[in-house]
């Protein structure tokens, strides 16, 4: 059995080898003594120390001094050269597809109604009843609207959606699949290439959410064959609290997308101030209303950092903090009645843990107070949240740790 000692050489071995080891100092709060151990970047990810000196500088400079001026110097097209920037450095998309603007459930409306109507005469949307809430939601209220029906893939909770599931389900029926690319509760990584194969078998499009996988797991939207993915920048992307999140279509359906919402920054030609509606060329025609400029700012720090370290290097250090936690949790938790909600083999395993206990929802506040910081998710999972370019080693640790001993109290 390894030892209490044994562990904390391990971590300290695993941080010195660490090739990101010095990026966890370009982060705001990672030498904060009162959080021991930050394990929710997946639900909010730290801010960038660049971060604060852009927004406030755009504060400053850009707002401040340059006025209504900064739309024509820039502000007008950060969605798409955000947008394209992000594509190619984390969403495996070529420019003129992506787009940052609203929020990830606007996002997901416009998506799923457009999708809809790029297969008129379809009346199933298929999606599984473990899917975040706000994605089941949205496909609900579309399904509602449309007239459409609903086929639901029942998924195991502490595993995913299956290529053999989603065959079952679509049909000539069936307009749009909606998946996460990385499910909110388990962790699990879907096999994207083989869905979006199974999909398209069916002649349907694939819609995922890539909230879960946006800088942590790679992603080639492109290369997969995906037809629209939406996902919110707040979590691996640290752009702060309700930053806007980000749409993809793939170009071969540009010509032909409509979404419902129309605004005038959605239009072929913005200012013309014209009578009636027509869209944008291109990915454009995804936004609706005036960008925050101020809520994209921070997506913009994460994005160079990315560029910097590639998603190669990312996806390594979160598959070996996700194994380290795994590891502990075998260790030490098991023996205490904690189940693993997530997949145990690597490949099948996004960037987070989930342990499961019926402790857990009262035990989470007792772990803030302690400084330890993960999120509680109904019935009864405990996420580690490990996010690989500001998270150590020995917060890991220290945070399973934390959890023994609450779980020795009981």
């Amino acid at each position: 059995m390894t030892s209490d000692a044994e562990f904390a050489a391990r971590a300290a071995e695993l941080d010195r080898a660490d090739p990101l080891r010095a990026h966890r100092d370009l982060f705001i709060g990672a030498d904060d003594p009162g959080v021991v151990a930050y394990l929710d970047g997946n639900s909010l990810g730290r801010p960038l120390k660049a971060s604060a000196e852009r927004i406030g500088g755009l504060v400053r400079d850009a707002w401040g001094s340059r006025l209504i001026r900064s739309w024509d110097e820039g502000w007008f097209d950060l969605p798409l050269t955000i947008g394209d920037r992000l594509g190619a450095a984390a969403l495996g998309a070529a420019p003129g597809q992506t787009v940052i603007g609203d929020s990830t459930t606007v996002l997901l409306y416009k998506l799923v109604r457009g999708a809809a109507a790029l297969r008129p005469g379809r009346t199933e949307i298929v999606i599984d009843r473990d899917n975040f809430p706000t994605d089941r939601y949205v496909v609900e209220g579309v399904a509602a609207e449309l007239g459409l029906t609903l086929r639901w893939i029942e998924a195991a909770p502490r595993g995913g959606v299956t290529a053999d599931d989603v065959r079952a389900a679509v049909s000539e029926r069936t307009a749009v699949v909606v998946l996460s690319h990385v499910a909110y509760r388990s962790g699990h990584l879907l096999d994207a290439p083989a869905i979006a194969a199974a999909v398209h078998e069916a002649d349907a499009l694939l819609l995922l959410d890539l909230c879960h996988s946006a800088g942590a797991v790679p992603v080639d939207l492109d290369g997969w064959g995906v037809d629209l993915a939406a996902g919110c920048t707040y979590k691996y992307l640290n752009g702060g609290p309700g930053s806007p999140a980000f749409g993809y279509v793939g170009a071969r359906h540009l010509g032909a997308f409509r979404q419902p919402i129309w605004g005038w920054m959605g239009g072929d030609d913005a200012f013309a101030m014209a009578q009636g509606f027509t869209p944008a060329r291109g990915v454009r025609r995804l936004i609706s209303g005036t960008p925050t400029v101020l809520g994209m700012a921070a997506v913009q720090d994460t994005v160079a950092l990315i560029e910097q370290v590639g998603m190669a290097a990312i996806r390594a250090k979160s598959v070996a903090l996700t194994g380290f936690a795994v590891e502990l949790a075998d260790a030490w938790l098991l023996r205490h009645g904690v189940v693993l909600g997530s997949p145990a083999e690597a490949e099948r395993r996004g960037g987070h843990v989930t342990i499961d206990h019926p402790a857990f929802r009262d035990m989470t506040q007792r772990l803030w107070a302690r400084g330890v910081i993960p999120d509680f998710r109904p019935p009864e999972g405990l996420r580690l949240g490990l996010s690989p370019l500001s998270t150590s080693f020995d917060e890991v640790r220290i945070g399973v740790a934390a959890i023994r001993d609450e779980l020795r109290g009981l």
